[in-house]
């Protein structure tokens, strides 16, 4: 969520950085309601010292033995006043509220302008292209041949846009998960940390997917009204909701591996081919949490990290800058990695690494104690896939594959795969 200092007394400014992203703000509105509130603090300032003015006099009076029937129906009919003023206030903070809560972020200065993803920006490749002497396949093909995916069995059990995995491929889709988890607690200085599939509401909200994303979610009906988490970002970065961090715990850097369910509302008809989009796959998520100044440093250094996997895996991949149009809700500034997939000929996106500013913060209440002031400030967030393991495992399938339809496992995995050369 926004500074509301910004809603009240720059709003002109917020507007124009906030179209740089076709988010539209509605200023007039915005100016009305805030206009009608400083309205009504001052009404209900002015009934509240009335109101105490007048029961200090009544209990004078009192004391005299004078009559105070008057004064007394006086009272009653200001504090009757009082109370409608006071319930007109808190429904307009309300709905003040509610507007700011789906207000995206600002884009941070150095995001390039675009309206879509064809305004991204390249900003390196790494690796080279695998060069085949054959016509390579999609994973699908290579997969389903195998014995390794297979989609009727996934969609007998639940529906689309699932997958059941067999034997060694399962086994490196595993393998997958703990060299990513050893990588970055080993080597890059995370805390791996283990948390609930499902989440509340305020978790959801504090991370800025809801209330706008709602349709995106899977809803878990019975007396709790919990959801499955859409991402680990979601109850990770929560942990920090409501707290106040010591200067010398920062940053926080946390690796958690999870599945993730989503919806995938608005999406009939994309990719709908394999495993890039499903309802469930696995991911293991980066956040870190940080001071201010040092949050697009981090962002860089998070990005790194995620990097760090596909080399090792030595997976061609590039990394772009997402222009203003594409940013996600929450997101300040955002890098995607897309791995290069021979089955498909193009780049895929694998992880989003993305900073938020204070924008989660501010919604969670997650601060941190400024030294230097004594007084809480809000932390800055930040988070990243490192990776998405489905679509690694997509990459690892096309770019490592054989003319003879097997799959190389690629050195860094050996260990993890029990002396399996190939599937």
């Amino acid at each position: 969520m926004l500074d509301p200092k910004l809603l009240r007394i720059d709003l002109n400014n917020l507007a124009t950085q906030l179209a740089r992203r076709g988010f539209i703000l509605n200023t007039a509105q915005l100016e009305m309601l805030e206009i009608r509130r400083k309205e009504l603090q001052i009404e209900v300032q002015t009934l509240q010292n009335l109101r105490n003015t007048s029961s200090k006099t009544i209990g004078q009076m009192k004391a005299k033995g004078v009559d105070v029937t008057t004064l007394l129906e006086q009272i009653n009919a200001t504090g009757n006043e009082l109370k409608a003023k006071e319930l007109e206030l808190e429904s307009l903070q309300t709905q003040l509220l509610e507007l700011a809560l789906v207000i995206p972020n600002v884009p941070d200065v150095s995001v390039p302008d675009g309206v879509n993803e064809t305004f991204n920006k390249e900003e390196r490749k790494w690796g080279e292209l695998p060069q085949f002497n054959f016509q390579p396949k999609d994973h699908v093909d290579l997969g389903t041949n195998n014995g390794g995916l297979d989609f009727q069995a996934a969609a007998k059990l639940t529906g689309a846009r699932f997958t059941v995995m067999n034997g060694h491929l399962a086994k490196l889709h595993r393998a997958l998960i703990q060299f990513m988890l050893d990588v970055h607690t080993q080597e890059h200085g995370y805390t791996e940390v283990y948390v609930p599939y499902m989440v509340n509401k305020d978790s959801l909200r504090g991370t800025g997917q809801l209330p706008k994303f709602e349709a995106d979610l899977f809803r878990i009906t019975g007396e709790n009204a919990y959801y499955l988490i859409p991402t680990a970002e979601v109850p990770v970065t929560n942990l920090l909701r409501d707290t106040i961090a010591d200067a010398d715990t920062l940053p926080r850097k946390w690796v958690c591996h999870t599945p993730c369910f989503r919806s995938e509302a608005g999406a009939y008809g994309k990719d709908t081919r394999g495993m890039i989009r499903q309802h469930q796959f696995e991911k293991v998520e980066l956040v870190q949490a940080v001071r201010p100044t040092e949050s697009l440093q981090a962002l860089e250094a998070l990005t790194g990290h995620a990097e760090a996997i596909l080399q090792k895996l030595v997976l061609p991949y590039r990394v772009v800058s997402l222009c203003t149009g594409d940013l996600g809700f929450s997101a300040t500034k955002t890098y995607d990695l897309e791995v290069w997939l021979p089955g498909q000929q193009c780049y895929r996106e694998i992880s989003s690494c993305s900073s938020f500013a204070d924008f989660q913060a501010r919604r969670m209440q997650a601060r941190w104690r400024n030294p230097h002031t004594g007084k809480p400030e809000l932390l800055h967030t930040l988070n990243g896939s490192a990776l998405a393991v489905g679509r690694t495992l997509v990459a690892i399938m096309e770019n490592y594959q054989t003319s003879d339809g097997k799959i190389k496992i690629p050195s860094a995995l050996s260990p993890y795969m029990s002396g399996i050369d190939f599937i």
